[in-house]
């Protein structure tokens, strides 16, 4: 296809360092808040082939779309995976803890003995999970977790440590865990959004066609979209697929090495349809754009690719640790919705190999200018 043709990188990745891609970024222009109204954000249009660009609005997203475009959303859905937990276990000369905060970050999955590249879900309900404050919690410790009236609604134990304050907990067995989920836990609210949960965010923090249960965080580039403006796309002539990514909290992890060559990401399980690989497939054949909301779509769709070696799609699941940054030779992907990034993230070297390095921070830096909203619930970018 024609459409993916990025920029050219004029430094290689090996050249690269992770704070050539930071930029300056007041701390009031990060979003505390949704907009008052879904889907009446800011967006800045940019041309990645001359690099130029425009203030809009969200709303006008229908008219930058063409007839027989292909519009891939993520219909991941956020689980409340925040939750406070008291310990069972306090030993002797230890004061007592707190409460217990636990972030379940994926479902734990090991390699089979049969075939180390396969991963197979891990006996019980057991998740990767950040515990903070964690140095205290042991292994054979049982972590509970007290509903809203106090009652106990579901129990963990600790059966790995790991790095930065991980855990790999087994969870008791319940009649039905994700509807003790539903009571026991919060909206994982990003840790640059300063302040608690709210009831609105079980429906703000979550886009509007949300459907398969699993992420620990948003794809946020889809927060925008409303009822009407996605019948406004489809009246226009656009076909809209869905694959699913399920987000998890590598997405904020800070990069703990100097060198872009140096990046290693959190793997993160996709799906991809009958339906949604055939509307791929066809567009491909027909040289249709291939429109991404959000950059896990990007993810999902070069990694499929490149897994495919150049054959058509086919319905199937599977885990990606992809890392884009300048250099990337996308092969799907010909138009962007995306949110603004982090500093020094790999989100902003994603869209930095989608449209360039240096055009993409004089975007940022108009967008800081414009008093633009930055991140989760913030305003928003098109590229195309």
């Amino acid at each position: 296809m024609p459409e993916p043709s990025p920029p050219k990188s004029q430094t290689a990745d090996h050249d690269r360092r992770v704070a050539d891609f930071d930029f300056e970024l007041p701390e009031e222009l990060i979003a505390q808040q949704p907009p008052a109204v879904r889907g009446e954000s800011r967006m800045l249009v940019m041309d990645r082939a001359t690099g130029e660009f425009s203030d809009g609005g969200f709303q006008d997203l229908s008219l930058l779309l063409r007839a027989g475009d292909l519009l891939v959303l993520n219909d991941s859905r956020v689980i409340p995976a925040r939750l406070y937990a008291r310990r069972t276990l306090v030993r002797e000369r230890e004061r007592p803890t707190g409460r217990i905060e636990v972030m379940l970050t994926a479902p734990a999955s090991y390699p089979t003995d049969q075939d180390p590249s396969a991963r197979t879900p891990a006996s019980g309900n057991c998740w990767r999970a950040l515990v903070r404050p964690g140095r205290k919690v042991a292994n054979g410790e049982r972590l509970v977790f007290p509903g809203p009236n106090g009652e106990t609604l579901l129990e963990a134990d600790v059966l790995e440590r790991g790095e930065f304050g991980e855990r790999l907990l087994e969870f008791a067995p319940t009649e039905d865990f994700f509807a003790a989920l539903d009571r026991v836990g919060h909206m994982p609210l990003p840790p640059y959004i300063h302040r608690d949960d709210a009831d609105a965010d079980r429906e703000r923090y979550q886009t509007v066609y949300a459907r398969e249960r699993g992420s620990v965080a948003a794809p946020t580039a889809g927060l925008h979209f409303t009822p009407a403006i996605l019948d406004a796309v489809a009246k226009r002539g656009v076909e809209i697929a869905r694959v699913t990514l399920h987000v998890g909290l590598g997405t904020f992890a800070p990069l703990r090495v100097e060198r872009v060559e140096d990046v290693r990401l959190h793997s993160e399980r996709y799906s991809l349809s009958a339906e949604a690989a055939e509307a791929l497939n066809r567009a491909r054949r027909d040289g249709r754009r291939v429109v991404a909301v959000g950059t896990t779509v990007v993810r999902t769709l070069e990694s499929i690719a490149r897994e495919a070696e150049g054959r058509e799609f086919a319905a199937h699941s599977g885990e990606t640790a992809i890392f884009i940054s300048p250099g990337f030779e996308f092969k799907v992907v010909g138009a962007l919705l995306t949110n603004f990034h982090l500093p020094q993230s790999s989100l902003l070297m994603l869209v930095s190999a989608f449209a360039g390095r240096e055009q993409m921070l004089a975007a940022y830096r108009h967008a800081v200018e414009e008093r633009y909203r930055f991140f989760s619930y913030g305003d928003c970018m098109f590229i195309r």
